[in-house]
């Protein structure tokens, strides 16, 4: 690496990582040769949409170095798998599982996964969705995918495709209005090969949407499901916020590390006076987060283009990509892909297997 071209870039700034892009090891190449400074620096998270300004600053800082004329600047994005609960198999074609659950229902837990999943899309990664939610399965609706999977060999389904993700739902294995009657156990089977009978292609993120609750069912599943990192949903009224601490609690138990906390529903602004109201009170999530000493990752407000969005099969992120709302979503998205790279690495690829045999 070109010395004086190094320095210059320790000066760079990133937001997402709150550190410059050399002591975050960013930069994996600085070269100088015949006026042209070339420089590569590899993303271990989902940033796209801010490429294009990290170039702008990389290569003002480079044009500072005395002799070069021209500079080219390549940014690469590399998701590495993290590690997950000791004891738990991964998912071969799946480097991250993040689980989006909620301590109750009604809160916008499925209407964050998908936004959240297009989101991490939009910003450079490749994503799946997994619908957990065997009781009451909405990510077919939200996504506006219908239609049954196809199996080539009777044993495994392909995930339906649709805005770019890959996703996997006992709703395209029922009808739409049939009831699971089913219990535990049997639910808990049906999600399990839901997961790993799935043909997921080569996933940086699987987000799996949870039902709501802390039963038996989510503690199994959190036992048995590769999880890398959870998003707790809420909203800010007292009720909802009880629920999702148990449910942060239920995280904890099972040494899933919480990336942090969504609030949905903060604020209500008028579409005729502009008036904003705390309609579901103020302040509980991020009380919740202090206590925790986890973050906020996005407060969303209570707006009917998100529900209108969902139910006619477009979520925001599609149906209005550069709205102030995506723009919440996006940010979101890099919080979470962030928070899932300063985790520790998958490293059980990386241990010999013993092999004990008869002599």
């Amino acid at each position: 690496m070109n010395i004086a071209l190094k320095e210059a870039l320790a000066a760079v700034w990133c937001d997402e990582l709150q550190a410059s892009i050399v002591d975050a090891g960013l930069v994996k190449q600085c070269d100088v040769e015949g006026g042209l400074a070339s420089i590569r620096l590899v993303y271990g998270f989902a940033a796209k949409s801010q490429h294009a300004a990290m170039r702008q600053k990389v290569t003002m800082a480079a044009r500072k170095i005395e002799g070069v004329r021209d500079v080219r600047v390549v940014i690469d994005t590399q998701i590495v798998a993290h590690a997950a609960q000791h004891g738990v198999e991964r998912l071969g074609q799946v480097r991250n599982v993040i689980a989006v659950a909620s301590g109750k229902g009604g809160v916008g837990k499925s209407t964050t996964t998908v936004n959240l999943a297009l989101a991490l899309a939009a910003e450079g990664a490749r994503v799946g969705v997994l619908d957990a939610d065997i009781y009451g399965p909405s990510i077919p609706t939200m996504l506006g995918i219908t239609g049954r999977p196809e199996s080539e060999d009777g044993q495994s389904i392909e995930p339906k495709e649709g805005h770019g993700l890959q996703t996997s739902s006992i709703g395209y294995l029922i009808d739409k209005d049939e009831a699971m009657i089913w219990r535990g156990p049997m639910v808990t089977q049906a999600l399990e090969q839901l997961l790993r009978q799935t043909n997921w292609r080569d996933l940086d993120y699987l987000i799996i949407d949870l039902p709501p609750g802390t039963g038996d069912i989510h503690l199994t599943l959190s036992q048995r499901v590769p999880i890398t990192g959870a998003v707790i949903v809420t909203t800010p009224q007292e009720v909802a916020i009880m629920d999702a601490r148990k449910g942060l609690r239920m995280f904890e138990k099972v040494s899933v590390p919480v990336l942090g906390v969504v609030e949905n529903m903060s604020t209500h602004l008028c579409s005729n006076c502009g008036h904003v109201e705390h309609i579901f009170g103020s302040g509980g999530a991020q009380t919740m987060a202090s206590d925790f000493n986890i973050s906020v990752l996005a407060s969303l407000p209570l707006d009917i283009r998100i529900r209108r969005d969902a139910d006619d099969g477009r979520p925001t992120l599609v149906s209005d990509p550069d709205g102030e709302i995506s723009a919440i979503y996006m940010a979101l998205a890099r919080k979470v892909s962030v928070s899932v790279a300063k985790l520790g690495r998958d490293m059980t690829g990386k241990f010999p297997k013993i092999v004990i045999q008869k002599t």
